[in-house]
């Protein structure tokens, strides 16, 4: 695919900015990394070798009686028991994840009493229900990052719509949008997130939409702003005048220019996103109890002032990935800046 001389060059912009640059290639290495979780952080092996057969415990659950146990239920591998009629009796062997534990197991031989601190085993402690952090912060990332993107997403693409219309169409159409969405964004949101959560138990999705309801609303101003401008234009004019489709003009010819707007945009909307859904879990209207949540993480921090690896845990990686997310933030606003292009 050819790059066109603008884009190159907005490239190059994003290129200069360094902090901008490097950050997005952190980012990206920590969020596939996130994506591997289950592969770095699990209380199952990985691949489990037993009388010369092969196992995969991470994605099936096999009964204890496969590896000569007693019992149907599902093998607890940590079991030393299991370790032995497998290793010795099965003449075979176990891979394990780096970290042997989920986001939700429970250590139960811990040499102190849970929130227990960091150690050759558990890195980064536990928290005060005997769970690795370490863990935690993985399979929280990844879930934190995906409703965020989720979430951006979608937010865009209605606000781009409402703040297309609302610019393109102009008069009383207008006029009404801005009156509700005054009226809209006025609106106590977190509190009205919170009465909302307290009603019906949160999942992921119906935290999205509830959130979505409000979202939006941070990019139809400079989508509309950007509409106002462009539906003046003469080449707009001139595909009115020759009876194209409102549609056509609005998506296909004056869309793109808008987008630049957009485009710059998104990666703060993408920031405040993933702070309300923190906040949400600190307050405990967030994703159901025992999720694996950055939120609940400083919650637990401040829950248990006397393990003070929890609140820095928290602190460090809240603050690593919203910086990184700023920087990238003001590389994509270097890209686009119409002085530089």
């Amino acid at each position: 695919m050819i790059m066109s001389p603008m884009n190159k060059r907005r490239l190059e912009n994003f290129r200069a900015n360094k902090r901008g640059f490097w950050s997005l290639w952190i980012f990206l290495a920590l969020f596939l990394a996130s994506l591997f979780a289950e592969f770095i952080a699990n209380d199952s092996p990985l691949l489990v070798e037993y009388k010369d057969e092969i196992y995969y415990p991470l994605l099936t659950d096999y009964p204890e009686t496969v590896f000569g146990g007693e019992f149907e239920s599902p093998t607890d591998y940590k079991d030393p028991y299991v370790q032995e009629l497998i290793e010795q009796e099965g003449n075979g062997w176990i891979i394990w994840a780096p970290i042997r534990y989920s986001y939700n197991t429970i250590n139960y031989e811990l040499p102190a009493p849970a929130p227990s601190p960091p150690s050759a085993e558990n890195l980064l402690g536990t928290d005060d229900q005997a769970r690795d952090v370490f863990a935690r912060v993985i399979y929280g990332f990844r879930i934190s990052i995906l409703f965020a993107v989720v979430l951006t997403l979608l937010s865009s693409v209605v606000g781009v719509i409402a703040g297309a219309v609302q610019g393109f169409y102009g008069g009383k159409i207008d006029l009404f949008f801005q009156r509700f969405i005054e009226i809209w964004s006025g609106l106590p949101v977190l509190f009205l997130l919170i009465i909302l959560a307290s009603i019906v138990e949160p999942n992921f999705w119906w935290l999205l939409g509830i959130m979505l309801l409000f979202s939006w609303m941070s990019l139809v101003d400079v989508v509309r702003a950007e509409f106002l401008r462009g539906r003046n234009l003469e080449y707009v004019r001139a595909a009115r005048a020759l009876g194209l489709d409102n549609n056509l003009i609005m998506f296909r010819h004056i869309l793109p220019n808008a987008m630049v707007a957009t485009l710059t945009f998104m990666p703060f909307i993408f920031n405040g996103s993933l702070v309300t859904l923190t906040a949400l879990d600190f307050l405990g209207f967030g994703l159901p109890p025992g999720s694996p949540s950055l939120g609940e993480l400083v919650a637990q921090g401040k829950a248990n002032l006397h393990a003070p690896w929890l609140g820095i845990t928290a602190f460090v990686v809240l603050s690593t990935m919203l910086t990184l997310l700023i920087f990238i933030g003001e590389a994509v606003r270097d890209a686009f800046d119409p002085r530089k292009v």
